[in-house]
């Protein structure tokens, strides 16, 4: 059964390189688990698959394109105003944008760009109303990090950057798999997803802070109540972009593979996702498998996520498109792939104020932002 497996898992990649466009949204199998009873979609190549079946999901609609002469942005925010900031990620700059237009709020100090690395990942304080505090994920000369700043309106309605604060700090950094993602969850606390750094030993370690999700207090102290009492929330992650949670406060995250087997993962407290022992469901006891698997990453190579109205948004860098996948429960349906090839890498995907999308380019010289219309 395993030389089965591993052999379906390699055709599929092998497909997925040599085969020619085909339609823009796959279908998918399932593969089954034995205890307990677990299902994983995996998403057959572009080349090999079916027009899709009809989805109730929307179909996501571009409505604008926002031309700001961006340079490697990596993640945006809204304020309670509508203001988005966007962070850039080897200019190690914040923009903001109002109205269709971007200025410069300010330059971060100690970032240290290199390869993946840089200024990445945004989220705003749930209290942000009354402590106007920005946290923000960067790479620094000794490691990646997590700061927090104040965002404050000045008398003439502009914005002014108060000085960084350290809130965490130690996590691996390498020019590739620096993780970055940050955001609040409902419960109020940070989680930052993390990546291995190349160092492989530190996923499987609940001790080490690479290829982890963690979750903290706003002052960066592990959460009261995580699994290990230290602040790792999940482990067993290879390079964990997106963060996002459902209706009913269930965390996923997207994860990129090695050269297969991107993720889309429902994260459990404590749970152990295999890398770099294994990827994708392999339907081990030990493991926890992916809801989504993509086996070629040439497909994916999912980013930012977000989820709105039990659909699942997940931007793909060499992919180059907008996956949606729709949610039941803990379950995930069939993926849809919309723009493919249509607007560059997406890196990062933010539900605006409007109950839209937007979707931020990244290595397109200059990179822009597609706004979505809202949903109904």
């Amino acid at each position: 059964m395993l030389a089965s497996c591993l052999a379906l898992a390699l055709s599929l990649a092998l497909a997925a390189c040599t085969g020619t466009p085909g339609p823009p949204a796959p279908a998918t199998g399932t593969a089954s688990r034995g205890t307990p009873p677990e299902t994983a979609v995996v998403v057959p190549p572009l080349s090999t698959a079916p027009a899709p079946s009809a989805s109730s999901a929307p179909v996501p609609a571009v409505q604008e394109r926002l031309d700001l002469q961006l340079s490697i942005p990596w993640a945006a925010v809204f304020l309670p105003d509508g203001t988005a900031i966007i962070s850039e990620r080897d200019t190690a700059l914040l923009k903001a944008v109002r109205e269709g237009k971007a200025t410069t709020l300010g330059k971060i100090p100690g970032v240290v760009p290199a390869g993946e690395g840089g200024l990445l990942g945004l989220a705003l304080s749930p209290h942000f109303a009354t402590d106007h505090l920005l946290y923000t994920y960067l790479t620094a000369q000794e490691d990646n990090r997590v700061i927090r700043l104040t965002v404050k309106a000045n008398g003439d309605g502009s914005l002014a950057l108060g000085q960084p604060q350290v809130v965490f700090s130690g996590i691996p950094k390498a020019t590739t798999h620096n993780g970055g993602r940050i955001r609040f969850g409902p419960d109020g606390l940070l989680y930052v997803g993390t990546g291995d750094a190349q160092r492989r030993g530190q996923p499987q370690d609940p001790n080490a802070l690479g290829g982890k999700i963690l979750r903290l207090t706003p002052d960066g102290s592990p959460a009261p109540g995580n699994p290990f009492g230290n602040a790792t929330y999940s482990l067993g992650h290879r390079n964990v972009q997106g963060l996002a949670w459902d209706d009913a406060g269930r965390l996923w995250a997207s994860e990129f593979g090695p050269d297969v087997d991107d993720e889309l993962n429902l994260i459990v407290p404590g749970a152990n996702y295999g890398w770099p022992l294994v990827t994708g469901a392999p339907h081990r006891a030990e493991f926890q498998d992916a809801k989504v698997v993509w086996p070629s990453t040439s497909d994916s190579s999912p980013s930012g996520l977000e989820i709105a109205g039990g659909v699942a948004y997940l931007g793909a860098l060499r992919g180059q498109r907008l996956w949606t996948v729709p949610l039941n429960g803990t379950e995930a349906g069939t993926p849809v792939a919309y723009f493919t090839g249509g607007y560059g890498r997406i890196r990062d995907v933010i539900r605006t104020p409007q109950g839209g999308l937007w979707l931020l380019t990244n290595n397109e010289n200059p990179d822009f932002v597609l706004v979505l219309r809202p949903f109904q």
